[in-house]
């Protein structure tokens, strides 16, 4: 199927009145002016569904509320400099500012936020909205449902990872997920791994689908033979077997694991691709160990950069202690690169045979080895693992949006029974004070 014949087939699965479905999506998770890679997995997702043609669809992503934009306050600032609105790839998208309390605000995060939308709704009303899709679930699909329940309007709520498999081991904002899953017309999540985690947390298994992630294959693609993989790699200056990680610098991601691992790989040198805290302990581990020499942080890297990067490297590693779906194992296999990654979550759904990689045996540096090793031994080559990855274009994830967004709307699903229960939470708080 084409592109414009999948587009026109889409667009004709839209409401039953013959116009686009009318979506308003929230979420904190979304890039910016400023932060252009924050949340980009969400905007691809979206990106791919309004060019179905088949949703109206407007974006509202709040940022933290900060009174500085200047760079003595660090990341705080930065929530500063992000413009009110703007247009990203021809989708409307508006910014408005809620507080966010640093430790002490994870319980009044959903009525913070909930205040705020509510406040510019009023400043800046969007028009009809058949459905609103939200994204992540805490604190974001808390308010979206306190939102939906206020407007009578059905919601779909996206769990992503953490927001299913971390933040309800609180108790607190644990029930206000058990409550905003029973509000929600419908629930999606992006691995069957967390569709169990929301099993455990007592949801509706009928009120869930698993809609994975896709990947762009046009953006992410092998380079140009004969001679653009050495392009790529003179671009980063790569003289040995390449080994690439990519996410943020924290603990949870496994960099660690990967510098330890050049103390048995001679002939690899390793880039690390991200920025966070843990910068400064990334360098002095891999000085100390001896193979600081081989070892290049790059900070962040833009979304435009890094097919090329991808391209360059003969493995891509990720050692997380926890992933929903990792976006960057589809990115690096779409460039042809396969992946050694450890097996949690949804990861082994998306590193499911060896054209895409190897799954790790446990979290350690012994594992990366180890996985390198048989990578080197049964990976049937670089042709083969794009052609893994090909398995997941975007289409069939839109195709499976609008099915379900199409049949909630059709079907009137709106808050219900459940929409007049107290919620456990600070709700006639939040109404309070989104009338400022």
């Amino acid at each position: 199927m084409t592109n414009d014949t999948s587009a026109r087939s889409l667009a004709d699965r839209s409401s039953a009145t013959g116009r686009p479905l009318r979506v308003l999506t929230i979420t904190t998770l979304y890039p910016n002016a400023v932060t252009p890679s924050h949340g980009v997995f969400v905007e691809n997702r979206l990106r791919a569904l309004a060019a179905s043609g088949a949703v109206d669809l407007k974006v509202v992503a709040p940022v933290p509320w900060f009174p500085s934009a200047n760079p003595l306050f660090g990341h705080y600032a930065t929530h500063a400099r992000v413009p009110a609105a703007e247009i990203r790839h021809g989708i409307a998208v508006s910014h408005p500012r809620y507080p966010a309390i640093p430790r002490v605000g994870m319980t009044v995060a959903p009525s913070l936020l909930y205040a705020a939308l509510r406040r510019a709704l009023k400043r800046t009303p969007p028009g009809p909205i058949d459905l609103i899709d939200a994204h992540y679930v805490y604190p974001d699909g808390v308010a979206a449902a306190m939102l939906g329940r206020k407007l009578g309007v059905p919601v779909v709520i996206t769990a992503r990872g953490t927001d299913v498999n971390l933040i309800p081991r609180h108790a607190l904002p644990r029930r206000q997920i058990q409550w905003a899953a029973r509000q929600a017309a419908g629930l999606i999540t992006v691995c069957s791994a967390l569709k169990d985690a929301l099993i455990d947390l007592e949801v509706e298994p009928g009120k869930i689908r698993v809609i994975r992630n896709g990947v762009d294959l046009r953006t992410f693609h092998p380079a140009p033979e004969p001679d653009g993989r050495d392009a790529a790699r003179n671009r980063f200056g790569v003289r040995r077997k390449l080994l690439l990680s990519v996410g943020q610098l924290i603990e949870r991601k496994g960099h660690r694991y990967a510098i330890e691992a050049l103390t048995r790989l001679p002939d690899w040198e390793l880039i690390i691709a991200g920025h966070g805290p843990d910068h400064a302990m990334l360098t002095t581990l891999a000085e100390r160990l001896g193979v600081g020499e081989r070892v290049r942080l790059l900070g962040a890297v833009s979304h435009d950069a890094l097919p090329a990067l991808y391209t360059a490297a003969d493995a891509l590693v990720l050692a997380s202690s926890r992933e929903g779906w990792a976006n960057v194992l589809l990115e690096a296999m779409a460039c042809g690169t396969p992946v050694i990654a450890t097996a949690v979550w949804g990861t082994p759904e998306v590193v499911s045979g060896p054209e895409a990689g190897v799954l790790m045996r446990d979290r350690s540096a012994d594992a990366v080895v180890e996985a390198l090793e048989q990578l080197a031994q049964t990976h049937p080559g670089r042709a083969a693992t794009r052609a893994y990855a090909e398995r997941f274009s975007w289409d069939q994830t839109t195709r499976d949006q609008i099915d379900l967004f199409t049949r909630i709307v059709q079907a009137g699903e709106t808050p219900g029974t459940g929409a007049r229960t107290p919620w456990p939470g600070q709700g006639d708080a939040a109404d309070a004070a989104s009338t400022g």
